[in-house]
């Protein structure tokens, strides 16, 4: 719900503020005051008109999926806009893109000016009718969850079978390539760790000649162990420590001479190239033997494609009879109640001066999760492209109501761009009383220029014009007596009038 509005700088307005509680808001005025423009300027906030206003803030106190969008929500949010060479949209002070607004907007507000006939989805019909056989039936539900999730199955063996269906067409490729991997690592045989120990092996074979030169002359040293321990003996010091000392050296030099060792080094090297070949393709040795077992998975799958297939068929088989069978029931069931919605939907028609709604359902959609019905709409015989802008907001707006009687619920923010216009008295008495009845549910907008549909507002704004600046204030019990005088009788409100205008309220 709006609570607050400001806007700046809005063609002949200013600035205006207003402070909005829930129910019905009326603006009223005369011609050219500027309450289309004012009306708009709110509009331009969600981004679902435009706007010459240089500021449009709103403060709404709902509960907004603003995470969806990236944007943090809080107990009041801030929708703004801001024009200078641009325009730009904000929520709570960050950015938001126009699409996204939009978008966002939509789910909760309804702009019955707009060129839209979103109302009257195939799914927004079925709803009703579902909704309407689980007011006598509460089992129904568990039956149309049953339907939905059926579907779905139906809908996931589908998708798992037309994938085998497309792999039969090219599995001979498909088993040759698994095939070759497969052979390809085996024929490697890799080993874990093994292409590290290989590569230090290599490391080491690189300086064998180098090693055992310097080995060679290095073990000079030995043939003086002799002498320098008749020297330690002849000093009377203890020759232990040289003796350890050359030993460990022995030790050394052992280890360290390959010529007692045979190596393949071009075995060696050439295992080295297989596992970096590996490597290369896999990243790893350990991705290389993860690829075999998947290969050898997939192969096996391929091979026994067929029985899958078979498989696959045997359940489609049975779940889409179940479907269908159950589609029947669902069809069957619609159509017991779709005289009950027709007679909702034409209660509303009736009370707002229009032709009846005729409702045809059509069992021969493509069966989805709802089912295989499509219901038509039809007025007086005519497709809704041949209704007036006016006929078709009415329309819309007794499929709003139809939709919060049946549901007992709905939520959000309706706009109505003049939907009195035209209108008798008492036909827009009749309007009045419904969007009384659905100010239950929604915050509503509009302009009026009769005293029936003003008569029932909440919240009763005046625009005024004074020279080339436009004025909004509330209108307070008395003051809207007599602004509901002069939408009556003109300027000079008369007694008759005045009584009128306090019948109204």
């Amino acid at each position: 719900m709006i609570s607050k509005v400001f806007i700046k700088e809005n063609l002949g307005f200013k600035e205006a503020k207003l402070e909005i509680s829930k129910g019905l808001t009326v603006f009223t005025g005369l011609s050219g005051a500027g309450k289309s423009i004012l009306f708009k300027g709110i509009l331009s906030a969600f981004a679902l008109s435009e706007s010459e206003a240089k500021v449009v803030e709103l403060e709404l106190d709902d509960e907004l999926n603003l995470e969806d969008y990236g944007i943090e929500g809080e107990e009041e949010n801030i929708f703004k806009l801001l024009k200078e060479k641009n325009t730009k949209y904000f929520i709570n002070n960050q950015n938001i893109a126009k699409k996204s607004l939009q978008n966002l907007s939509k789910g909760f507000v309804k702009y019955l000016g707009a060129k839209e006939n979103n109302e009257f989805s195939n799914e927004k019909f079925l709803k009703l009718l579902d909704t309407l056989e689980m007011q006598n039936n509460p089992k129904f539900k568990e039956f149309l969850d049953g339907f939905k999730k059926d579907f779905e199955s139906y809908t996931q063996i589908s998708s798992e079978l037309n994938q085998i269906l497309e792999e039969e067409k090219r599995v001979e490729e498909l088993k040759e390539i698994a095939k070759m991997q497969i052979e390809k690592i085996e024929s490697i045989n890799p080993k874990v760790g093994e292409y590290e120990e290989l590569l230090e092996l290599k490391k080491k074979l690189s300086k064998k000649d180098k090693l055992q030169e310097a080995w060679e002359k290095a073990s000079v040293i030995f043939e003086f162990e002799k002498a320098v321990i008749d020297a330690l003996n002849l000093s009377d010091k203890d020759p232990t420590f040289f003796s350890e000392c050359l030993n460990e050296l022995r030790l050394i030099a052992e280890n360290e001479k390959m010529e007692d060792f045979e190596f393949d080094i071009e075995g060696v090297l050439d295992r080295i190239e297989d596992l970096s070949y590996l490597i290369k393709r896999y990243e790893s040795i350990e991705n290389a033997l993860q690829t075999l077992k998947q290969r050898k998975k997939e192969l096996g799958h391929y091979e026994n494609l067929s029985f899958e297939k078979k498989e696959l068929e045997k359940k489609i088989e049975n779940i889409k009879c179940t479907i269908d069978q159950n589609a029947i029931v669902l069809s069957q069931t619609r159509r017991n109640n779709l005289e009950k919605l027709q007679n909702c939907l034409n209660s509303y028609l009736k009370n707002l001066y229009m032709e009846d709604a005729i409702l045809s359902l059509d069992e021969n959609k493509a069966i989805s999760s709802t089912g295989k019905d499509e219901i038509i709409l039809n007025i007086n015989f005519s497709n809704l492209k041949n209704l007036s802008s006016g006929e078709l907001n009415r329309l819309r707006l007794a499929f709003v109501a139809t939709e919060c009687k049946i549901l007992n619920q709905g939520k959000g923010i309706l706009f109505l761009d003049e939907i009195d216009a035209n209108l008798s008295g008492k036909e827009a008495m009749s309007i009045a009383k419904v969007l009384d009845e659905l100010s239950n549910f929604y915050q509503i907008f509009t302009i009026s220029h009769l005293p029936q549909l003003s008569s029932k507002a909440h919240n009763h704004f005046l625009v005024e014009k004074n020279g080339d600046e436009s004025f909004v204030r509330k209108l307070s019990q008395e003051e809207r007596i007599k602004e509901l005088a002069r939408m009556v009788s003109g300027e000079k409100i008369s007694d008759e009038a005045l009584e009128f205008a306090k019948t109204l309220i």
